[in-house]
């Protein structure tokens, strides 16, 4: 059935179109955001767009934990009705504040960090859930759907957000984005419950939380993986800094070119998210070697002349981001026993935004000391860091060697002889 084959199956289908909505909204809510801090409540301070990014993301180092508990203990469907219920609440109340000209930046602040602690409760739960609408062999191409839905909408919400928010400004925006919840909220109530699959869910009892812990130490694969992930989560995936201050401070542009160029690395992002949906499983070379390839790009990008040279360099920044974070996603999910699917994957949440409290000051910090291009560079260098340490675990635990080979008269050929030590044999 080829790229598109969860889409045959109805209840993942209804759940593609309702999570494509919501989330142009989402991104909508982000674009018109990061502006109103950047360009409206400050003095176009990178620093102040950090703080909202690590509050909104570090809720997700302290809960994580027990939001993976909890969507391994509960109904997911129930779980995620209430989760987006709030979210919706909390866009609308930010929305009137700004409306109506209250909203200050420690408004920016508190909802942010009660989206972030609402949204750490959430993901767990949503990522987890893709496998009780799809069959296991369709879980990577559900997961690849996934990411096109979320980056196919960052390709809409962002230039769409840039008009509303140069037209009649950003709260309007926040406004829709509440709206855009019922979506998801309407497709949660109406999925057939007969379809779903039943999964084994965890025992109650002491200990379980620690469990998680234990499983995923017990995996050194998922521990290479998230290593790659926290590194360049925490340092490369800073893009609201860096293309708000490329297209603000650097080629001093508005509001428009800045969701217009946010929608134009959407494109790399949805053609990485598509490849990936092609692929029958996930495999550890493309993890690693996508992160290699990000920090390449994003050395391009940092040297770019021009804001449509930038724009242009954006494209494979996307591309090889969410082939990374695509394939990290699926490799992990279908690796993982199903009874500890939803504690791993909010380990996984909590290592991948969790270090945005962490690397977003600092970015934000070395782009206004530095230039927004120092900024990019310091995205290029996670990319290259997390790939030469992965290559370099998969050369020591598969114990690669090279050999040469004689293949045809006069011809040499190198080749790789390795024999793996660990689970990840097959996917590497």
């Amino acid at each position: 059935m080829g790229m598109f084959r969860s889409l045959h199956v109805h209840n993942y289908r209804l759940w593609f179109i309702g999570a494509l909505i919501s989330n142009i909204g989402t991104w909508m809510q982000r674009t018109a955001q990061d502006w109103l801090v950047y360009d409206i409540l400050t003095d176009q301070n990178a620093a102040a767009m950090g703080v909202v990014m690590a509050l909104q993301l570090g809720p997700q180092l302290f809960i994580a934990p027990l939001a993976g508990l909890i969507a391994d203990s509960v109904d997911r469907r129930r779980l995620l009705i209430a989760t987006q219920s709030v979210m919706a609440a909390l866009g609308l109340g930010l929305g009137l504040l700004v409306v109506f000209g209250l909203a200050e930046l420690w408004h920016v602040y508190a909802f942010a960090l009660a989206l972030g602690v609402v949204s750490a409760i959430d993901a767990p739960a949503r990522q987890a859930f893709a496998s009780e609408l799809v069959r296991d062999e369709f879980l990577p191409n559900a997961v690849a759907l996934n990411s096109a839905s979320f980056n196919g909408a960052r390709m809409i919400g962002p230039a769409v957000a840039g008009l509303l928010t140069a037209a009649v400004g950003p709260g309007w925006v926040f406004l829709i984005n509440a709206v855009t919840f019922g979506a998801m909220i309407s497709v949660l109530g109406v999925l057939r419950r007969s379809e779903l699959r039943i999964l084994e869910r965890s025992a109650p009892g002491r200990g379980r939380i620690r469990a998680g812990f234990s499983y995923v130490r017990g995996r050194p694969d998922l521990m290479m993986v998230m290593f790659a992930v926290f590194v360049v989560g925490t340092f490369g995936l800073n893009f609201a800094v860096y293309i708000a201050a490329m297209a603000r401070t650097e080629f001093n542009t508005g509001a428009g070119i800045f969701g217009t160029l946010s929608s134009i690395m959407a494109v790399g992002s949805v053609t990485g998210a598509l490849l990936s949906a092609r692929r029958e499983r996930p495999r550890l070379r493309f993890v690693f070697g996508a992160a290699g390839a990000f920090g390449a790009v994003c050395i391009l990008a940092a040297l770019a002349p021009s804001v449509w040279l930038f724009g242009l360099a954006l494209v494979p920044v996307g591309l090889f981001a969410l082939t990374l974070m695509t394939s990290a996603n699926a490799y992990v999910q279908t690796t993982t026993a199903q009874e500890m699917r939803g504690r791993v994957m909010a380990l996984y949440f909590a290592i991948f935004l969790g270090g945005t409290p962490i690397g977003a000051p600092i970015v934000g910090w070395v782009t206004n000391a530095y230039g927004p291009r120092w900024g990019l560079a310091v995205a290029a260098a996670s990319g290259l860091v997390a790939a030469v340490a992965g290559l370099a675990w998969i050369w020591r635990s598969h114990h690669v060697t090279l050999r040469l080979e004689r293949s045809a008269p006069r011809r040499l050929r190198l080749t790789l002889a390795a024999t793996a030590r660990d689970v990840s044999q097959r996917n590497s």
